[in-house]
């Protein structure tokens, strides 16, 4: 490992730590909540994720699209909203599409940089899936498809991401500062996604008290 290796991934960590730490304030995952909330969870996720990663995958070299493509989880947040007959969600919905403008995706190390954002929260959804099981009684094939993503793979699979992070953007200044506003400007509209959550409140978990679950970072 070159010490370039070695830099990318901690200044995307430490630029983005109170961002991350915003978005778990926000969206409690650590703390039990009912069958309700988790649903409106993966809702604002499949809203985001629908639009987002089309524009990732356009601000990607054509030669990484194949390689996003295999990566994308939209599709298992819809699933599981299916699985579970989670109902439509009209302010998640435009929440999320209006908190597309906050990310300027112009440059693959802006998408890069995006990327770090939800290929880190599949390692937090690994913790949370046992949780999923044991509360709220989903399966990896049934209501936790998005969080369980790839499973055994997912360490694997982001030690590969943190590689090609590197690769790609390299040790340009410029190309390293488009990283780190595409992981900042994606956090900030994962922000504005979930906002409505706390204006919307929902049942508690004393009313649902085998609905929970916790444990898992984004």
């Amino acid at each position: 490992m070159t010490s370039n290796d070695a830099d990318l991934l901690p200044r995307l960590r430490h630029s983005t730590g109170p961002l991350h730490d915003r978005i778990e304030a926000l969206l409690q995952l650590e703390a039990p909540m009912p069958l309700a909330r988790y649903g409106r969870i993966l809702r604002g996720f499949h809203e985001f994720l629908q639009l987002w990663e089309q524009r990732v995958r356009f601000a990607l070299p054509a030669d990484l699209r194949p390689w996003f493509d295999e990566r994308r989880r939209a599709a298992l947040a819809l699933q599981d909203l299916q699985d579970l007959s989670i109902p439509e969600a009209p302010d998640l919905r435009q929440s999320a599409r209006d908190a597309q403008a906050l990310i300027r995706m112009d440059s693959p190390a802006v998408a890069i940089g995006a990327l770090y954002v939800i290929e880190g929260s599949a390692l937090g959804g690994q913790v949370l899936v046992p949780q999923l099981m044991r509360h709220l009684g989903l399966r990896p094939d049934h209501g936790a498809r998005y969080f369980h993503g790839f499973g055994d793979r997912t360490g694997a699979l982001w030690r590969e991401f943190r590689q090609l992070a590197q690769q790609q953007v390299g040790p340009s200044e410029p190309a390293i500062a488009d990283a780190l506003r595409g992981a900042a400007q994606t956090f900030e509209a994962l922000l504005q996604t979930f906002a409505v959550l706390e204006a919307r409140p929902l049942p508690s978990s004393t009313q649902d008290a085998d609905s929970r679950a916790s444990q898992a970072l984004v």
